[in-house]
């Protein structure tokens, strides 16, 4: 399925008419001094950029600085995409992205949205604070299991008093935990929520796609293989196939792995090249130094 069908940056007359007070494109504020930065103008400003056409599945590659992340937060923001984590954004993006055009097949759906890193490392950390603070009141809750056990306690103790409502919760905690049929490991079942299942770092980046991308959508994807092994970020590029053959997902993403440039059917940009041109992923600068790079230590895997 096909959403976004094409899509245009301002141009160069554009770009250049903003800062031009004799051009209709002209935008004032653009001559306050104050201003630090005029993002996203001035990154494609000195280029010449085509039309981009978009199959199922669009990458969008090149080095540190080529504008891959800019071009897929412009595309999320003009079509209004949902987003988990902000991003840096200055006061002239809407301005920016009012200058972009765009086509469409279809309608993007609800769910379509913009997944970045930083939505993955949210995650993660998320994860990690719920079993965080599950653990630590494990911990207290097995202190006081043990406390009311003692037998060395008298009945009578101030702890398993009932003094008025507000006692309640605490009290019936403690006589539960008096309770001698009940063991230590059925109280903290009851008691806690279970642990999120323990992942590695790349194994929570990974289900956090599969989780996150949802069928019939266009989903943005800015370079999802950081937190993924090569192991994982080619089950990744088997998912993203999968979901753009049989599930209606349309993808848009940037990238420097070489296994989520060689998806199939791909159309891959090469950003560092000046019109971007369509490339095989095979021909790619980046692609081709890895392989110079195995070839030449071949007789080490021997």
């Amino acid at each position: 399925m096909i959403y976004l069908d094409r899509f245009s940056l301002p141009g160069k007359e554009k770009e250049e008419g903003v800062f031009d007070p004799r051009s209709r494109y002209f935008i004032p504020k653009t001559r306050r001094t104050v201003n630090a930065t005029l993002y996203p103008f001035g990154v494609f400003r000195y280029r010449e950029m085509p039309e981009l056409v978009f199959e199922e599945i669009t990458v969008f590659c090149g080095d540190n600085g080529s504008g891959k992340s800019t071009l897929l937060n412009v595309i999320a923001e003009k079509l209004g995409l949902a987003r988990g984590v902000r991003f840096n954004r200055s006061e002239f993006f809407e301005n920016y992205t009012a200058l972009c055009g765009y086509q469409l097949k279809n309608d993007p759906p609800d769910g379509s949205a913009i997944v970045t890193s930083d939505d993955v490392f949210d995650h993660m950390l998320e994860l990690r604070h719920i079993n965080d603070g599950i653990d630590r009141r494990r911990e207290e809750l097995v202190k006081d299991w043990i406390s009311a056990r003692d037998p060395s306690r008298p009945a009578n103790d101030p702890a398993f008093q009932l003094h008025g409502i507000d006692d309640y919760e605490r009290f019936a905690r403690m006589a539960s935990m008096r309770d001698r049929n009940e063991s230590q490991s059925n109280f903290l079942c009851r008691e806690l929520m279970s642990n999120v299942k323990e992942q590695s770092n790349g194994e929570s980046a990974l289900s956090f796609f599969v989780e996150r991308i949802r069928d019939n959508t266009l989903c943005l994807l800015d370079e999802p293989e950081n937190s993924l092994s090569p192991a994982n970020q080619i089950r990744l590029k088997y998912f993203i196939e999968d979901c753009a053959r049989r599930h209606g997902v349309q993808f848009i993403l940037s990238t420097h792995s070489p296994f989520l440039l060689s998806l199939a059917h791909a159309r891959i940009y090469d950003l560092d090249d000046d019109p971007p041109r369509v490339k095989k992923w095979t021909e790619l600068e980046s692609v081709r130094t890895y392989r110079a790079f195995f070839l030449e230590q071949a007789e080490a895997f021997d």
